[in-house]
Order: structure tokens, then C-alpha cells, then sequence
């Protein structure tokens, strides 16, 4: 028999026992200062009255481990290492490509990363998980976009299988919507107070409306450049009775009251100065009702007042803090905090708001 494997049986009998009766570990906390070239950074930089504060980025695993703290206990590495498993074992779960994520209403920050082909699920306490499966063992292809339901629930569109996955608070796929109805599924929003769905058919050009259980209620929108018309339209964002639509290939942000399909405002246009638009993709509001948009070709995120003004720009292309790298998805929590994913850098960067009037922004 291999020395290795005599070794392997020999520390597992002798771990078990110690094993078997230790407690359960107290729960990790979640640390969103994480990235190691995090800096106390405010935008807009001095001598402006800051409005944000880059409060650090969430990675995967890491963000739940303590400083110093090199990922699993030693007798894991031993027992890796017996088993010829390498040094460092299989690489810890990282966010890869995120694309969209959400946080109000599922209880802790949700992140769908296309490229790892699943959903990051980040717990104020506890540890990180990763659901993956979409159906049975039928796993996501492409999960594009995410929106908390009800009771901790989480929807999840997948533009590759062309359907919206509802996820139930544990993780485990609940039931599918949208089956025949969607070509290329990509924005969620969620409204509570009615119990809609409304989703982005990227493909289609056109925000489709689901209703509590499942059935598409509407649909409005269809190619072309007039108000409430769109071209490639993506990312969605819901609230006080408003949707606001990136109509990403006409380079604007379209916003629409409640059951209506006329724009109430037109936020930005396309160009190539500071503040115009190229390829619009998260959109976001807070809670003083200053609207942001990622501008994904240029790597910025841009900040206008509720009526569409802009006021300034945070990022540029980089991986220092405070800089994106092909940024999609974003998502604001009550507590004002902004979360950017920052696609090809592999992370969700958080920023800060620190309150003021929208007009007395720089």
C-alpha cells in the first residue's frame, strides 16, 4: 500500500476523535476592508466637500478572515498535503466576473458572477456561500441578473437559459419564470408592494412584467431611439414607485412612474465628455434621490440629482481603490451604501455616502 495513504488513514483516525467533539465555530463576520490596497480615499478629493467614502471591497472568502489568517487550519493543509492534494488545496471561492447584485430584502449582499457561473451569497455573520444550481443538478449558465423577493428569497436571471430562477432563503431553486416568454433575460427589480417581477428581455428590447405567481402580467418598451423605446436595454433598479431602465445602446437612463410607459425623465445622453454616456449599465438612486449610473466603457460611476443633472464622476480606468476596470452592476442598501461590480477587477468596490442635498453636491 502507498506510504501516503497508510499516512492519510494514520492522521485521520488519529483527528476524528478530536474532531467529532469540537464545537461548532463561532460565526465569522464579515469584513468588507478586505482588500489589502484599500485607502481612505473621499470623492470628490479636497479641497471639495466630500460626499463618499470608500469604505473597502468584497472578494470572496477572504472577507471573512481574520487579519493574518491564512485561509484553512492547519490540519487541513496536513491532511491536503497527505492526500497529494498540494500545498494550497483547491483555491479558495472568489468572485471572478460580477455583473449585478442586491442587498435590501435578502437579508445579507447577494452578487451574480457569470463567471464563476453562480451566485455569491455574502452573511453579515456566518461565511460565504455559493449556490449554483438553477434546477435539480442543472446548474447556471450565465447568471446575469439579481433582485430580493420575499421571506429572504432571491431571484436570479440567466441570459444563456433564458429563464428567472427563484431561489429559496437557503439557496435552493424554488421555481422558474419566464420559461418561453424571455429571450435574453438580464435586469431584475422586485416590488413588494404588488408582488411584480419586471425584467429586462435585453434581447427583445423590452421590460416584461411577472406577476406573483409567475405569469407575465405586461410588457412595454420595443426597439428604437424614441421615449419609451429602447436599444439593448440591461440593468433595472425599482423604487419609491419608480423604475429606472439603462437603455444601454441609446446611452441613456430612462425613468418610468409605476404602470406607466412614458418616461416621466431622460437621464444623460450619448456622447464622449465627463457625464454623457457610451455604455450605461447599473443604475441606482439613494435615499436623498441622487440617481448613479455605471458608465462601463469609460469605467465610471457617475452621480446626477433627482432630475438628472450631473453632478460628478468617481472612478477611471485602474485596480487601485476608487477604480474600475469594466464596471457593470449596482445596488444601494438603506443604509445608503453604494456597491459597484466592478466586473473585470473581481470585486464589489462600496462606497459611503455621506448625506447632503442632491444640488449641493459639487
Amino acid at each position: 500500500m502507498n506510504a501516503r495513504v497508510i499516512l492519510l488513514a494514520l492522521c485521520v483516525a488519529a483527528l476524528a476523535p478530536g474532531l467529532a467533539g469540537c464545537a461548532p465555530a463561532a460565526p465569522r463576520q464579515l469584513r468588507m476592508e478586505a482588500d489589502p490596497a484599500r485607502e481612505m480615499l473621499a470623492f470628490p478629493r479636497a479641497p471639495e466637500v466630500p460626499r463618499y467614502r470608500h469604505e473597502g471591497t468584497l472578494i470572496g472568502e477572504v472577507n471573512y478572515r481574520a487579519p493574518g489568517e491564512n485561509g484553512r487550519p492547519g490540519w487541513q493543509r496536513a491532511l491536503a498535503w497527505v492526500a497529494g492534494l498540494g500545498e494550497g488545496g483547491p483555491p479558495p471561492d472568489e468572485l471572478l466576473r460580477p455583473t449585478a447584485g442586491a442587498a435590501d430584502g435578502c437579508g445579507r449582499v447577494v452578487v451574480a458572477d457569470p463567471g464563476r457561473a453562480g451566485v455569491f451569497a455574502f452573511p453579515r455573520e456566518g461565511n460565504l456561500e455559493v449556490f449554483e444550481f438553477a434546477r435539480g443538478n442543472r446548474r447556471f449558465a450565465s447568471p446575469a441578473g439579481i433582485a430580493c423577493g420575499e421571506g429572504g428569497s432571491i431571484f436570479v436571471s440567466d441570459s444563456a437559459l433564458k429563464v428567472v430562477v427563484e431561489l429559496d432563503a437557503e439557496g435552493r431553486p424554488r421555481r422558474r419564470i419566464g420559461e418561453g416568454e424571455l429571450d435574453r433575460p438580464t435586469g431584475l427589480a422586485y416590488d413588494r408592494e404588488r408582488g411584480e417581477l419586471y425584467v429586462t428581455d435585453t434581447a427583445a428590447h423590452a421590460i416584461k412584467v411577472f406577476d406573483r405567481d409567475g405569469r407575465l402580467a405586461r410588457r412595454f418598451g420595443g426597439r428604437g431611439e424614441a421615449p419609451g423605446e429602447f436599444n439593448f436595454p440591461t440593468h433595472l433598479w425599482l423604487r419609491a414607485g419608480e423604475l429606472y431602465v439603462a437603455d444601454t445602446m441609446n446611452g441613456r437612463v430612462q425613468v418610468f412612474r409605476r404602470g406607466e410607459t412614458a418616461p416621466r425623465l431622460v437621464v444623460g445622453s450619448r456622447g464622449l465628455f465627463v457625464g454623457q454616456m457610451v455604455r450605461p449599465k447599473g443604475v441606482a438612486t439613494d435615499s436623498s434621490g441622487n440617481i448613479y449610473v455605471v458608465e462601463s466603457y469609460y469605467d465610471h460611476l457617475l452621480v446626477y440629482d433627482r432630475e438628472g443633472r450631473f453632478l460628478l464622476p468617481i472612478g477611471g480606468l485602474g485596480n487601485d481603490a476608487g477604480k474600475f476596470y469594466l464596471p457593470a452592476g449596482l445596488w444601494i442598501d438603506e443604509r445608503d451604501r453604494v456597491y459597484v461590480a466592478d466586473m473585470f477587477n473581481g470585486r464589489v468596490v462600496i462606497l459611503q455616502f455621506l448625506g447632503g442635498e442632491a444640488d449641493g453636491a459639487p
